[in-house]
């Protein structure tokens, strides 16, 4: 490396690294709170670039704008997409390899109420097989038992959300301590009790439980999300071909014999894969297993089976 190059670069590096932490200090108010500096040293454990840094401080620090900025109706918050253009770029011209960092793993309430029912500390690579992208694929639960419910930045960056708002689940650490300091006002702690009651409700509602995975949050889990298909970014850009969502192995299944073709589970589906005629009909390809549909049949029609076409279902270790 020539003499140059290598001065460049290091002044390239030091801009971008006094940046960084410039701007922290005015986000933070002084210096960094204690839930940022363990953020920080997590990152550094996980060999995350500085850069990287910066996009989880982003995310993690204005949930509402930098979501909001992406998908919203909102005036106020479309403004702010220039702000978050760095951390948007893939979504403008590179969506399908937006999915590789970002995509959430679709779970039955079984599973989700086992997430944030665990008491131990798990570490995993969750394999291909359940899903299938190259990066953001680890599950880390890091004192599983600190769950903080967040008001959901889909949600409000909606004209007419969906209510309630608080139902994004934050679990683990350091995600729950940092978004708990961060946002006071649009967040709280809560047990894993309160966390089902949550999951249970909103299952009740018509919505979709997500296991999100995000490259900038260390590569890893972070939080389960309750989605409803009009406010939804994810179940959205699912059904706009970009493959955030990630079927949780199951799809639903009719029996035609008790089916009344009153239409319930067709009405419920966020993803739009079911069809009423003479009797219902799921599109096995459009399913993604949630098992919205098979709450709401009043005739218990519908039930979840395993698809060995879709990818395996995400499985806590015993």
């Amino acid at each position: 490396m020539s003499a140059h190059l290598f001065t460049k670069l290091a002044k390239g590096l030091a801009i971008g690294v006094t940046g960084l932490v410039a701007g922290m200090l005015l986000a933070e108010g002084g210096l960094p709170k204690p839930s940022t500096r363990r953020l920080w040293r997590e990152a550094r454990a996980a060999k995350q670039p500085w850069w990287r840094f910066a996009h989880t401080y982003a995310y993690a620090r204005w949930p509402n704008g930098f979501i909001g900025s992406a998908i919203g109706e909102r005036l106020e918050l479309l403004i702010l997409r220039p702000l978050f253009a760095p951390f948007l770029r893939k979504l403008a011209f590179r969506p399908h390899a937006w999915a590789d960092g970002y995509h959430g793993k679709t779970m039955p309430t079984p599973g989700a109420r086992r997430l944030v029912q665990v008491r131990e500390e798990v570490r995993m690579t969750v394999p291909e097989q359940v899903i299938p992208f190259e990066s953001a694929r680890h599950l880390i639960l890091s004192q599983p038992d600190h769950i903080v419910v967040l008001d959901c930045p889909c949600r409000i960056a909606r004209k007419k959300p969906c209510l309630p708002l608080d139902v994004c689940l934050i679990v683990g650490e350091p995600f729950a301590s940092f978004v708990l300091e961060h946002h006071p006002y649009r967040a709280r702690p809560i047990g894993p009790d309160e966390a089902v009651q949550i999951l249970e409700a909103e299952a009740e509602r018509g919505h979709a439980h997500l296991a999100f995975f995000k490259q900038a949050m260390l590569d890893r889990f972070y939080a389960i999300c309750n989605c409803c298909s009009c406010c939804c970014g994810a179940i959205g850009a699912q059904r706009s071909g970009v493959p955030m969502v990630i079927s949780s192995g199951y799809v639903a299944r009719v029996d035609e014999e008790r089916c009344r073709a009153c239409g319930a589970c067709a009405e419920r589906c966020p993803f739009a894969a079911i069809r009423v005629a003479s009797v219902a009909r799921v599109d096995a390809a459009a399913c993604m297993g949630c098992g919205v549909c098979v709450r709401a049949c009043p005739a218990e029609a519908l039930a979840l089976v395993r698809d060995e076409n879709k990818p395996a279902p995400l499985e806590l270790p015993a």
